[in-house]
């Protein structure tokens, strides 16, 4: 009798662990088969995320002011938020093309001329003789030059023409997160009850700190790393366009990148490298002081504004976010900083739990 219930027990285990296992392998189908439905779309949901997280401040303010009105300050918000992206593509985009065009009919021309370059440029260090070889034979025949580089400028242009693709398709993607950040802004509510009760699934009781770490981390990436990164490419492209650099939009674009990486310094050298060639030494002199102001600002702003409100140290966030910027592309700056901040707090309560249990069992003793 006992060999027959066992046996039977053992059935039942069996039946259950198979229910089980089909359970499990039918909820992991779906939630894979989900995320490749929606994969194309998961950029724009967390760039609309990650936007709205960033502006709600500034909608909750507007939602007040306009007594409570939310879907018409979410619409105004998203509404600005376009102008302000929509606007620097237009001017760049109509500098890149007046650029081009110009350069091309000064080259046709053979109006276009390149100045000597100075005596001590061969005495520069790495990059002297050849940079010195390339820019005598620029000022002296700059139609040869640009011949007997010509297999050189026809490798790049596919690069080109994907990178323009790339940057077009970039600012379709930032319209939609823009439409998908007014949409959260507008349902705040909703999305609110959402994400806590994810966070408390997440983390039970630490839910809501862990829930508001997020938040605050992404703010603090957004004024800290990005918001200062545009101060600075704003200020850079004003030094470029007063002193007559060519092409000034798109190099305000390249260093806003490099400011992203925080290397923007990198950017201004050969720009003060060609003011101080081409232009006078007191105009060169003074974009070389702007120059110096530009790169050192973040020095002062970055530790003003990153990690305002966090709680976690401010070189926690910057790594999380560079290192994530490297990893998977600008919106690792914000998921590369909430991964590392969340991990930095979860290290820290595992090494804190075992310090106050001993406390609280010496204090029970």
């Amino acid at each position: 009798m006992n060999t027959e219930q066992l046996s039977d027990d053992n059935e039942l285990w069996k039946r259950r662990a198979l229910d089980v296992s089909i359970h499990v392998g039918l909820s992991a189908l779906l939630a894979t088969a989900c995320f490749l439905i929606l994969k194309p779309f998961l950029p724009i949901i967390a760039w609309g995320i990650v936007i709205a997280i960033a502006i709600f401040p500034a909608y909750r303010k507007l939602r007040n002011i306009l007594g409570g009105r939310g879907k018409v300050a979410a619409v105004l918000c998203a509404l600005v938020l376009l102008a302000v992206l929509m606007l620097p593509v237009a001017l760049l985009t109509d500098t890149v093309i007046e650029g081009i065009q110009s350069l091309a009919t000064r080259i046709r021309t053979g109006a276009l001329s390149v100045p000597p370059p100075p005596a001590s440029a061969a005495n520069w260090p790495l990059i002297g003789p050849p940079l010195a070889r390339l820019w005598n034979m620029a000022s002296t025949d700059l139609t040869e030059l640009l011949k007997s580089l010509t297999p050189q400028i026809k490798a790049l242009v596919p690069g080109l023409i994907s990178a323009s693709a790339g940057l077009g398709l970039t600012v379709l993607e930032f319209v939609l997160s823009i439409a998908v950040a007014g949409v959260l802004l507008a349902t705040s509510s909703g999305c609110a009850r959402v994400s806590r009760s994810l966070a408390n699934r997440l983390f039970g009781d630490q839910g809501p700190e862990f829930e508001e770490l997020a938040a605050s981390t992404i703010r603090s990436v957004t004024n800290g790393i990005l918001g200062v990164a545009v101060i600075q490419s704003i200020l850079a492209g004003l030094g470029f366009l007063v002193v007559g650099i060519p092409g000034a939009g798109l190099w305000t674009v390249i260093f806003l990148f490099a400011a992203l990486l925080q290397a923007g310094g990198i950017v201004l050298i050969p720009a003060v490298i060609y003011v101080f060639a081409t232009a006078s030494t007191t105009k060169a002199v003074l974009f070389l002081l702007w120059c110096i102001i530009v790169g050192v600002m973040d020095n002062v702003l970055k530790p003003m504004l990153l990690g305002r409100g966090v709680a976690v140290p401010i070189a926690v966030v910057f790594l999380g976010a560079i290192g994530g910027f490297l990893a998977i592309g600008i919106i690792g700056l914000f998921v590369g900083a909430i991964v590392l901040s969340v991990g930095y707090k979860l290290f820290l309560a595992w090494l804190e739990g075992p310090g106050e249990a001993r406390q609280e069992m010496s204090g029970d003793s």
